[in-house]
């Protein structure tokens, strides 16, 4: 039985009013620590003025922070020493011990609700190259992480992303085919070694990819070897430009 427009209006006001209960009941606490705040969403001004925002002047490839302000093309030596396979990385914070505890209970402590204030950031952060982008692909689990963790921070920030902005969600463009140890605890190289070859499009999305500007989407980005990995995988599959947006990245030294 098909639904009308009317009725899947009333349904999405009242998800909408479900989704405000929680927010109603439960106090407003820092989504860092455990102090109260006047709205939900918000970090306490102990946390916020820790928190490691990253704004121009920076990288206009790899978006690392400078502390002086170069002129818009002027590249890092991470950029100069490495080139990366893709086009352009943002991130909204360097990664340090508040972004890790952010990150984690996002991944390990089932704070799924921090996703929502996560995505909120990283939209803003990253406007310049969403709006550059035709869609928006996550980083993928191996179907054997999936069923332990039961979601995948990348899929869920991706699809708030691509809601926020009406773009293309197209999540099974990019599978990760085989399992990888996690890169915790692992050098540079090995990081390289252990997401080598772990991502690819299959042969029946190509049609789907080949052309596309696509922004592929993490929660931390370290040495790189896993987006490095994974945009490799989508400039064979066809793609035209590759855009990288993250939450957090580790600091390099830069000017």
């Amino acid at each position: 039985m098909e639904i009308s427009s009317k009725t899947l209006n009333v349904i999405e006001k009242l998800r909408n009013i479900v989704n405000l209960i929680p927010e109603l009941l439960v106090p407003s606490a820092c989504l860092t620590c455990d102090r109260f705040v006047d709205k939900q969403g918000g970090c306490c001004p102990q946390c916020w003025g820790k928190l490691r925002f990253v704004t121009k002047p920076f990288c206009p490839v790899m978006g690392s922070p400078f502390s002086i302000d170069m002129g818009d093309d002027f590249l890092s030596a991470e950029t100069i020493a490495t080139p990366p396979p893709f086009d352009k990385l943002r991130t909204v914070l360097l990664y340090d011990d508040l972004a890790r505890k952010l990150v984690s209970s996002i991944k390990y402590s089932d704070r799924a609700d921090l996703l929502r204030w996560v995505s909120n950031w990283m939209n803003v952060s990253g406007r310049e190259i969403i709006d550059e982008v035709d869609a928006i692909i996550p980083v993928p689990l191996h179907p054997s992480r999936l069923r332990k963790r039961r979601f995948n921070q990348a899929g869920e920030l991706a699809h708030r992303l691509a809601k926020l902005n009406d773009k293309e969600f197209l999540p099974e463009i990019l599978i990760r085919r085989k399992p990888t140890r996690q890169q915790v605890g692992l050098s540079e190289s090995e990081r390289a070694r252990n997401v080598s070859g772990a991502f690819a499009v299959p042969q029946e999305m190509k049609i789907n990819l080949k052309g596309k500007r696509v922004l592929l989407i993490d929660d931390v980005y370290t040495t790189g070897a896993t987006a490095k990995s994974a945009a490799r995988a989508l400039k064979r599959g066809g793609a035209s430009q590759i855009n990288v947006l993250v939450f957090a990245k580790v600091e390099t030294h830069t000017v």
